[in-house]
């Protein structure tokens, strides 16, 4: 079930660009493609409310894009999860990408949706990463989720490195950061940020 919940700030055009049972379709094609045969409940809402979810759930009090709810193994087949994903994020993010809000919303679906078939690119080798490359490619969708963050560190990286070089050496002192999950198993944040 798709429930569609703009922000009250939010532009009734960019709502309208979402129907419902398009984004539902949408769902439905990337489970497949994914092979989750739960049904999924996703919640399309403000930052406001991913920021409640996010503090209740995670313990962190700020809004976030995308919040996969995993279900227990006894339900899985019958029931994979829940997502809740923020249009006012969704939106920013768009906007800074350069493609339009569904593309966006899309995007955060396929995330979320590996993440409740218990991939973690948190805490695997870049499994998760790979398939949604796969799957990104295969729905039709621009620049995956992963992708975009690991190319958002890398300009970082790129960027520290160069700053921290001394004229008379080509080596860098940076030092890779190692990030760690501090999330309960059955809840995942949908992206790094």
């Amino acid at each position: 079930m798709m429930t569609i919940e703009p922000p009250s700030t939010f532009p009734i055009s960019a709502a309208d660009a979402l129907s419902k049972s398009g984004m539902t379709r949408f769902v439905n094609r990337a489970r497949a493609a994914i092979g989750l045969t739960g049904e999924v409940e996703v919640l399309l809402t403000s930052d406001a409310e991913l920021k409640r979810l996010n503090r209740t759930f995670r313990g962190k009090n700020k809004p976030t894009d995308v919040l996969s709810f995993p279900t227990p193994p006894e339900i899985f087949g019958h029931h994979a999860g829940d997502l809740a994903i923020s249009l006012d994020t969704a939106a920013r993010q768009a906007s800074q990408f350069g493609h339009t809000l569904r593309d966006e919303v899309r995007i955060l679906l396929l995330h979320g949706l590996l993440h409740l078939s218990g991939l973690d690119h948190e805490t695997d080798q870049g499994e998760m990463a790979a398939r949604e490359a796969e799957l990104r490619a295969t729905l039709k969708l621009p620049v995956s989720l992963i992708a975009r963050a690991e190319a958002v560190q890398n300009k970082k990286n790129r960027h520290s490195e160069r700053s921290e070089e001394s004229p008379h050496s080509a080596r860098s002192a940076a030092k890779p950061t190692q990030r760690r999950s501090k999330l309960p198993p059955v809840i995942r944040k949908g992206a790094a940020k």
